[in-house]
């Protein structure tokens, strides 16, 4: 029995998981690869054809959809949802002749609750603020405020959302959930 096995921890007769810093009730599914180093919380999903490399963090919550690619250097925060077909960078300038490792690969951090949709691609030495949403495709050059909703290639800010995903108005609430925010110096807050 593995070390994932006896810990609750889910994982696929096809999945890999080599990581022993896996939290209570991950799933890891078919196909999917967990390298040895990387440390996941409780309660993530990694689905289908996914790859986290060994300097990756994930917190509590974190979904990481089918055939997203999760490198070195990447630390998502809780609640993140990587939707398929995310692509994290962590080097501005590879060359296969050059071989960087560790400290000598740029960052980048999700923080909690933010939202990529389907093949968001992230280039290296970002943060995505809290809550943030980035549409399908968008292309992530430079850092996003908190919970600003960014599209394009590259990603610019297009309007602001709430921690439960809805658009905001333009006074800043929610129309769903009834939430006011207010502009802060990394975006905006809830109040």
């Amino acid at each position: 029995m593995t070390d994932a096995a006896k810990s609750g921890v889910r994982v696929h007769p096809h999945g890999l998981c080599e990581s022993s810093d896996v939290g209570d009730g991950t799933r890891v599914w078919a196909f999917a690869h967990v390298l040895p180093g990387a440390r996941i919380g409780r309660d993530c999903n990694i689905c289908d054809g996914a790859f986290v490399e060994s300097r990756v963090v994930l917190g509590d919550n974190v979904t990481v959809k089918n055939g997203t690619l999760v490198f070195d250097g990447v630390t998502c925060e809780d609640d993140v949802f990587l939707g398929p077909n995310v692509l994290f960078t962590n080097d501005l300038r590879p060359r296969a002749h050059v071989k960087k490792t560790g400290d000598a690969l740029e960052t980048t951090l999700v923080r909690r609750g933010a939202t990529l949709g389907a093949g968001t691609v992230v280039v290296c030495g970002t943060e995505i603020g809290e809550h943030a949403f980035a549409a399908a495709g968008s292309v992530i050059t430079r850092s996003v405020p908190a919970h600003a909703f960014v599209a394009g290639n590259p990603a610019v800010v297009k309007g602001w959302v709430c921690a439960c995903g809805a658009r905001l108005s333009d006074d800043l609430s929610c129309p769903e959930c009834g939430t006011g925010h207010e502009k802060a110096p990394d975006g905006l807050k809830a109040v």
